[in-house]
């Protein structure tokens, strides 16, 4: 997440994830052909191969891992990673623009915090150079999809890479996604501890950043609810 802290909350930092299985979980004997050649060491499909089951318990771990810049502000129930990808990847859904692939977009939002079930929400203040957290999710991401086939492998290792290196108008597009859902995110939590204003880092840390017309638009709606609550809380009826 994007704020920088200048000292954490009480919580501490989270618990990060062991690696999982090893990388070779994605082979398997073949009783078809003879078990003394080489040939019958072989990956198997993702549809019915070994590698499947771990890497979904894998991704399971996202359902586990709290987002980091809600720990460190001490939010109470803090959100899940894949809460987070989930909402973006219905934002992407539900995208008016035709300049946009939207299925890809869909694609990147699923994908673009995969590593976290291994090596966690690595947050700002968790003072982790920005090489080494890079460093840190692209091995994760290599242990994640040598479980799966070649073909599947491929397309999620490059859908990774497509949004760490923001090289096309559909990951831009996603990293929005990710700002605008995060500071909405930020919003909700003000309503719900009856504290509003008080995440107002995260909106600061987005600031200047978002240029689609779409999120813009749902930006400065964000703003604006977010202001009356701010504004009654300063000025409450007598």
């Amino acid at each position: 997440m994007n704020p920088e802290q200048p000292e954490l909350g009480g919580r501490g930092s989270p618990t990060r994830l062991r690696p999982g299985p090893p990388a070779d979980a994605s082979w398997q004997e073949e009783e078809e052909e003879p078990r003394s050649s080489p040939c019958c060491r072989r990956p198997m499909a993702a549809g019915g191969g070994v590698g499947l089951l771990p890497f979904l318990r894998l991704l399971g771990q996202l359902k586990r891992v709290p987002r980091t810049g809600w720990v460190y502000r001490n939010v109470a129930k803090p959100e899940s990673v894949s809460d987070h990808m989930y909402r973006m990847a219905m934002m992407a859904l539900v995208t008016e623009d035709k300049n946009l692939n939207k299925d890809r977009c869909i694609r990147l939002a699923l994908v673009h915090d995969m590593a976290e079930c291994i090596v966690g929400d690595i947050a700002p203040a968790d003072n982790i150079p920005k090489e080494e957290k890079h460093r840190r999710e692209e091995t994760a991401m290599q242990q994640l999809t040598h479980l799966l086939s070649e073909d599947l492998r491929k397309e999620i290792y490059e859908l990774w890479e497509e949004y760490e290196n923001q090289s096309t108008a559909e990951a831009k597009f996603v990293k929005q996604l990710d700002q605008c859902e995060m500071i909405l995110q930020a919003f909700e939590y003000e309503e719900l501890e009856k504290t509003p204003g008080r995440l107002q880092d995260f909106f600061d840390s987005t600031a200047g950043k978002f240029v689609h017309p779409e999120i813009l638009q749902l930006v400065s709606l964000i703003y604006i609810e977010r202001k009356k609550r701010i504004a009654a809380t300063s000025h409450p009826r007598s």
